[in-house]
């Protein structure tokens, strides 16, 4: 897949939030294949890490780099090599799965169909969005993730409200992303299907 090969690293972060210092001095690295767990309590700063090494957000220290390159140099360069998954799933209610799918599909490319199938939604594909379980909902966010080839996936709580079939769906999705070179890096409070994942605690 293009743009695969790549180096995520972080160097000497710190960020503030609410005008608390949520953590300083933090530093990473993730090559192609890897998988990174991001543990602490909630509050610690994992959805905020996420947030910094999609770009979303600023650290007050440090820099985020991929092969060396500051991410911020490069805004939008940084934004079409990363997927992201929050706590929100940013499903349009009136759209189907398969309107949903196809509109990110035009803009990233891939195949809605696959993606479908891939999380196992094809039997719903046609329903309004606003019908589906929150578990529904969010194995549609996840199917987003198939579409296109970033090479890296910043995920938080990305099994949140799956049962374990799903999970295990995610789990050969990982896999095969990890496979193709591609990086992971996840949020999690529970178990996630990631073999030889190492971990960060914050």
């Amino acid at each position: 897949m293009q743009g695969m090969a790549g180096v995520l690293a972080a160097d000497d972060l710190a960020a503030r939030r609410g005008g608390r210092v949520v953590f300083a001095g933090l530093s990473l690295r993730a090559a192609p294949g890897d998988a990174l767990l991001l543990l602490g309590a909630n509050g610690a700063g994992k959805s905020t890490l996420l947030r910094l090494l999609a770009g979303l957000l600023r650290p007050v220290a440090g820099r985020v780099t991929w092969d060396g390159e500051d991410v911020a140099q490069d805004t939008a360069a940084h934004g079409a090599r990363i997927r992201y998954l929050g706590h929100q799933d940013a499903i349009k209610s009136a759209l189907t799965p398969h309107e949903d799918l196809t509109f990110w599909a035009r803009l990233r490319g891939g195949d809605p169909h696959a993606a479908l199938e891939a999380l196992g939604l094809l039997a719903l594909s046609e329903l309004p969005c606003r019908t589906l379980s929150a578990g529904q909902r969010r194995r549609l966010a996840l199917a987003r993730l198939t579409l296109g080839d970033a090479p890296l996936w910043l995920l938080d709580e990305p099994t949140l409200g799956l049962d374990s079939a799903s999970v295990a769906r995610l789990g050969r999705l990982l896999a095969a992303h990890r496979a193709r070179g591609g990086i992971v890096l996840a949020a999690t409070h529970l178990p996630l299907p990631l073999p030889d994942a190492r971990e960060l605690a914050l």
